[in-house]
């Protein structure tokens, strides 16, 4: 199972690459709010978080791992097999368009 399906229950959108890109300049939606499809989306953010883990090859779902957010502040909680994959995590996430920070602090390794 992959990301967004497990956290969110969505699918991959056909066009995601290019919705995130087009749309996320749409106008008066804040860019921690632009959803997957340009709109506006409460979770926005966290669902293009969760989108760029499920694009990245060499990331495995850490099944055990929950993607939030409190405005632009990406939030993972839970629980990721080792440092250096939480590193990547933390890197992914904070190259997201709205991203201001992202907060481990609810994150166990093991």
């Amino acid at each position: 199972m992959d990301w967004l399906k497990r956290i969110f229950g969505l699918d991959k959108p056909a066009d995601a690459a290019s919705a995130i890109a087009g749309k996320a300049a749409a106008a008066g939606i804040p860019p921690e709010r632009v959803g997957l499809d340009g709109k506006y989306d409460e979770s926005g953010l966290a669902k293009r978080v969760v989108l760029a883990f499920d694009e990245t090859p060499d990331l495995a779902d850490e099944d055990k791992l929950w993607v939030a957010q409190t405005g632009g502040k990406v939030v993972l909680k839970g629980k990721v097999s080792n440092q250096a994959t939480l590193n990547k995590m933390v890197a992914i996430a904070s190259k997201v368009h709205g991203a201001t920070s992202v907060d481990t602090s609810q994150v166990t390794i093991g």
